[in-house]
């Protein structure tokens, strides 16, 4: 492929060890009826290993410069199809069951200005894919796996955590991208599970509870409840909290995702507006 200048704007920064590719590919299923959707294929160096281990790939780059020379570049093949197009606006449900009906699998390397709005959008699709293989900037592979009552523990570590396993598997320095990059990367799978890990009830109201925890680190958990709209006295709150067991002066970084979803099926019932 002809020389690219990547696109700061973008956060693009190309993985150009081979080592490192082939690794990724390894964590990936292999074979002809593996459907494999690549994010941000970048020049194709892993697009181009996925396919010649046999499976079928769909790859979604935003670039529209890149895109030409992605088609040019794979232009014969019958295993890849690329389309330009933005992740975060992408109907995930409508392009890939049109192509095909079964489970997908994702290989991305996502830039870190939009990681966290992808995660998102990959866990409320969850029901399309078998397995995710990303590849993020290590704070944020950290956050993922971090455990409560850590600095890195926060709103991905309990979203995610309550819909996939997620592994780290290996570090990538920054030497192996072009432009190097400040920082490490690591890359991790995301096995989706069957059913959520703890019961929430209102899975909206939940999110809400746990932004909310997380949103002023500095607060107590009571403090930082307060900022949801419920319809309730401060004693009652307290109330709540002391019934579930928490004590009101714990922050939330300090939660444990079943405490967490205990705290939301509680109060959802005190939603101001809430039936009944």
């Amino acid at each position: 492929m002809e020389k690219v200048r990547p696109k700061k704007s973008l956060g693009q920064n190309f993985l150009t060890d081979r080592n490192v590719l082939s690794r990724i590919a390894q964590l990936v299923e292999r074979g002809v009826d593996a459907r494999i959707l690549e994010v941000g294929p970048g020049k194709g160096a892993l697009t181009r290993l996925l396919a010649e281990q046999g499976a079928q790939v769909l790859a979604i780059e935003l670039d529209r410069q890149l895109v030409p020379l992605l088609k040019k570049e794979f232009a014969g093949s019958g295993t890849i199809e690329v389309v330009q197009a933005d992740i975060l606006r992408t109907d995930l449900q409508a392009v890939l069951l049109e192509r095909w009906p079964g489970k997908w699998e994702v290989a991305a390397n996502l830039p870190y200005n939009i990681s966290s709005q992808v995660l998102i959008r990959f866990m409320e699709n969850r029901q399309l894919f078998s397995r995710l293989v990303l590849m993020l900037q290590k704070e944020v592979g950290d956050r993922l796996v971090a455990r409560p009552g850590t600095k890195e523990y926060g709103v991905l570590s309990v979203l995610l955590g309550l819909h996939f396993d997620i592994v780290r598997e290996f570090t990538v320095k920054p030497g192996s991208f072009h432009p190097v990059p400040k920082v490490d990367s690591v890359v991790l799978t995301f096995n989706p599970l069957p059913a959520a890990r703890v019961e929430v009830g209102d899975e909206r109201f939940f999110r809400q509870v746990v932004k909310a925890a997380f949103g002023q680190r500095r607060k107590t958990l009571w403090n930082a409840l307060k900022s949801l709209d419920l319809d309730a006295e401060d004693t009652e709150l307290s109330q709540v909290l002391d019934e579930c067991g928490i004590d009101s002066r714990r922050r939330g970084e300090t939660l444990s995702l079943d405490e967490f979803a205990l705290l939301a099926r509680v109060l959802v019932g005190m939603k101001r507006g809430n039936a009944g």
